[in-house]
């Protein structure tokens, strides 16, 4: 069973079918590329659950890879080593899964430039996996930046027939916020490996053997804040947050529900894994700051998404409000709230990644994405007017739903969290503004399907490809919202 089992097979094997398909050996037809794709994402999804079945959260997958029996930077202590905890399988399982949804999803989005289209979109999947499962503080950073050549590619590229220059835009706007950010985080890793070389007296990049309690504080709080700078604008925290509705209203619709589903998510497993983890004592002074931030998250992006009138943008905000309960979680500090987070993240992707799909389809049919324009459209898509009513009542938080559990469980971790007085203060400041968010998805909801029918025109209702993405994402919100445990109990 153990040679069955292989990270590196995992992260790695994207990235070669990549060079695959754009290599010239590989076929040029659309109809291979989309299938060919679409096939090995099902068969990488089903591998991911093979190795959650089997997992342990005990005993987590760990591999090495060395270059003729040395590692990476051997004198640095800087190796290809990799492992698998309890969080990274639950996100490894989600980057798998939205991949499959997202490429099949592209097969009425995406019209030309098939064969780049599809190489990236696996080159970002392997890259996003090897930040999740990286052991290695510097071969984390270069997934990281690895992340940001197909990513923007994919935003800016010209692949669904509506191509403008604000594609382009978008994407040199999010490279230049990324790679910006990244910097600063480079400068808190460098520092992270001196100061822990120091205390260890032999140099380690691993991140079970930093060791940063002798650090005096000042450092720690140097170090958590140029950390912060990197993961807050993926996360992204507020006012690091402005590259992120532009990118998705311009991105083709799979890519929206990739960067939603799943990029954003390392954002906060960076801040998880970095400041969480191995800065646990400069974590706990800056929280209730941290804390403070995820509230304005909430306030601020729950208002904006209010006023929007494209129903990507809408989308687009919430993923931000969202990502501030996220950040809530992590601040409380406690078991709960880390297990509220990271549900949270697969309730968040679930449902944005069906959300996204909802835009793309009523954009595809209508040819517009203004909220005012749309009105009555239930009466002709009714397949799809039962998909919106079901991801957007678990979007604002309905019973039975995935999202209920994670934002309760986050309000109850920050509230009862030990450490300030601040952070109980913004879970009650938080709670009553959730109610916003009912107010701008159900407002999403009456104006494009149940208000005044507008004479559109005549469209067909959701095809096959569009029913099995929106009935997977559908059947996963209410799965886990029926049972939590299921990834709850691989949470430690």
């Amino acid at each position: 069973m153990d040679l069955l089992i292989s990270i590196p097979f995992l992260v790695f094997l994207p990235m070669a079918v990549s060079f695959l398909i754009m290599s010239p050996l590989f076929s040029s037809n659309e109809i291979i590329i989309r299938r060919f794709t679409k096939g090995f994402c099902g068969f990488h999804f089903i591998y991911a659950l093979f190795l959650l079945v089997f997992f342990d959260s005990a005993n987590p997958y760990i591999s090495r890879l060395s270059i003729f029996g040395l590692d990476w930077i051997q004198s640095l202590g800087v190796s290809f080593s990799f492992k698998i905890d309890g969080i990274s399988m639950i996100l490894s399982v989600l980057t798998s899964f939205i991949f499959l949804m997202a490429a099949t999803a592209s097969k009425i989005n995406i019209r030309k430039n098939h064969k780049f289209y599809y190489s990236m979109l696996l080159l970002l999947m392997s890259a996003i996996l090897g930040i999740f499962t990286a052991n290695d503080m510097f071969l984390f950073f270069m997934f990281w930046e690895l992340e940001l050549i197909p990513a923007y590619f994919l935003i800016g590229g010209d692949y669904a027939g509506d191509y403008s220059p604000e594609n382009k835009q978008s994407a040199v706007k999010y490279v230049l916020f990324t790679f910006a950010g990244s910097m600063f985080m480079l400068l808190g890793i460098l520092l992270i490996h001196y100061f822990n070389y120091i205390s260890s007296s032999a140099p380690s990049a691993l991140f079970e053997n930093i060791i940063m309690y002798s650090t005096p504080m000042k450092i720690q709080l140097l170090i958590a804040c140029l950390l912060l700078a990197g993961f807050g604008v993926k996360l992204p925290i507020i006012p690091l947050h402005s590259w992120l509705p532009d990118a998705h209203t311009n991105a083709p619709t799979p890519v929206s529900m990739i960067l939603a589903g799943v990029l954003l998510k390392t954002g906060a497993y960076g801040i998880f894994r970095f400041n969480y983890e191995m800065l646990k004592e400069s974590f706990v002074i800056i929280a209730p700051i941290l804390a403070v931030f995820a509230l304005i998250n909430i306030i601020y992006t729950a208002f904006v998404a209010y006023s929007q009138k494209d129903i990507k943008r809408i989308v687009a905000y919430s993923s931000i409000s969202n990502m501030g309960l996220i950040l809530l979680g992590l601040c409380a500090l406690n078991t709960l709230g880390l297990k509220a987070s990271v549900f949270h993240m697969i309730a968040h992707a679930l449902v944005t990644a069906g959300l996204f799909m909802i835009c793309g389809i009523v954009y595809l049919r209508y040819k517009t994405r203004n909220i005012n324009a749309l009105g009555g459209i239930a009466v002709q898509l009714p397949r799809l007017f039962g998909f919106s009513v079901l991801i957007i009542l678990a979007s604002i938080g309905v019973p039975a739903f995935a999202p209920f559990i994670s934002e309760v469980l986050t309000i109850i971790a920050a509230m009862f969290s030990d450490m300030s007085l601040v952070i109980k203060i913004c879970a009650l400041g938080a709670l009553p503004l959730l109610i916003v968010s009912s107010c701008y998805m159900l407002k999403f909801l009456h104006r494009a399907f149940m208000g005044e029918d507008l004479s559109l025109a005549k469209v067909n209702d959701i095809s096959m490809h569009e029913f099995v993405v929106l009935g997977s994402i559908t059947a996963g919100l209410i799965i886990f919202g029926i049972f939590p445990s299921v990834i709850l109990n691989l949470i430690n």
